[in-house]
């Protein structure tokens, strides 16, 4: 499975395990895809589902994805954008990044949203409590060179082409509003903030929203799929024991980009928690290993 990178960036974006969740997929899966917690949109974006109800608490994440299902947004106005804003980027250095991000936290435009993330510290996405953007530059005046500007064109569109021809709606919603419009022929997929993770993507996650999340999936009667973190080299997450154990767990190795310094990003081993059935799942498992090994 070749996986396509969506235009937004973000802390702990699934591109690397986008085919592990969707092996658990079933192939023959017509109903809708919900996410609770759509983030970048790279899962939903490459499941590519006909029908999928896409929800965030950040409203400019929907705000810059409505735009393009609407053609307010389209790979021509990235192009002319981008070019117009990184050669001023060019000229006047980090001065011009942080006039944009004024700009954006007093009009909240979806285009300078898409230049703040992709020329921001690490591509993270974080708020401050008065909902303004508050990444540091990365301080690469030359960061919209034509390669890396055609690059983020052919993302966006990639996924303008896909919301012509699938059905997606964006809401800007609460994880709880978005589970309770579920259906038993719906897959919920949910990529929470980690806990006991520092995460302030939009929103903080604390130990009763987790139990809420839990309490909400332990009730639905969709399927679900769940993404956490199981353990890393130096600590385990205590709510995989305490909570999450009743469900079917599997755990694989994920190396994150993420953090200051070379010392700061290691492996963590990621779980995904779900109520597919163990026959399910270890047959998907010798699917796989049989299509590796022809």
């Amino acid at each position: 499975m070749k996986v396509k990178v969506p235009p937004i960036k973000s802390q702990g974006i699934k591109t690397k395990l986008v085919p592990w969740i969707d092996d658990i997929v079933s192939n023959d899966f017509d109903g809708r895809w919900v996410e609770p917690f759509m983030g970048t949109g790279v899962v939903a974006f490459n499941i590519a589902p006909q029908c999928a109800l896409l929800c965030d608490t950040n409203p400019h994440l929907i705000n810059f994805y409505q735009s393009i299902k609407d053609g307010k947004i389209d790979s021509n106005i990235v192009r002319e954008f981008l070019n117009k804003e990184g050669s001023l980027l060019l000229e006047k250095g980090e001065s011009h990044y942080y006039e944009l991000r004024e700009r954006f936290n007093e009009k909240h435009n979806p285009l300078d949203f898409l230049f703040l993330n992709r020329a921001g510290f690490n591509g993270m996405i974080r708020f401050n409590r008065k909902g303004g953007f508050n990444i540091p530059f990365c301080r690469k005046p030359q960061r919209f060179a034509q390669a890396y500007v055609t690059k983020i064109v052919n993302q966006v569109a990639h996924v303008s082409q896909l919301l012509k021809e699938k059905d997606f709606e964006f809401k800007c919603q609460s994880f709880e509003d978005t589970i309770a419009d579920t259906s038993s022929s719906d897959i919920i997929y949910c990529d929470p903030p980690y806990i006991g993770r520092h995460a302030d993507y939009f929103n903080g996650w604390d130990e009763d929203k987790e139990k809420k999340l839990f309490n909400l999936l332990s009730e639905t009667e969709s399927k679900f799929i769940l993404s956490t973190w199981h353990h890393n080299d130096f600590r385990e997450n205590e709510y995989i024991h305490s909570l999450w154990s009743k469900f079917n767990i599997l755990t694989r190795e994920h190396f994150y980009h993420v953090g200051g310094s070379e010392k700061n990003r290691n492996p963590m081993i990621e779980a995904i928690v779900t109520n597919y059935s163990t026959m399910v799942l270890n047959n998907q498992e010798q699917e796989q290993q049989v299509a590796c090994s022809v």
